[in-house]
């Protein structure tokens, strides 16, 4: 019974442990979510649907879709 509850006892600690760091883990995303940079972007009303839909389709903002995209390409480019 002790060897149980000892064995119960450390999985609990390497739990909380593991709780801390996936928090520790979330603050840094959270961190680097404020820190991304704004630009203005100018796109012709043709480029701006087609972009809108291509959004629509994949269930994104049209922000998140440029931002796939620009990700995407440099992705690429380091393939290179």
């Amino acid at each position: 019974m002790e060897k149980n509850e000892k064995q119960l006892e450390e999985r609990l600690r390497r739990l909380e442990e593991l709780e801390k760091e996936i928090k520790k883990k979330e603050e840094a995303i959270k961190s680097a979510e404020k820190a991304r940079k704004q630009i203005v972007l100018r796109l012709s009303p043709t480029l701006w649907n087609e972009l809108s839909a291509w959004a629509e389709e994949d269930f994104r903002s049209i922000n998140g879709q440029i931002e796939y995209l620009l990700t995407e390409a440099v992705r690429q480019k380091k393939k290179k």
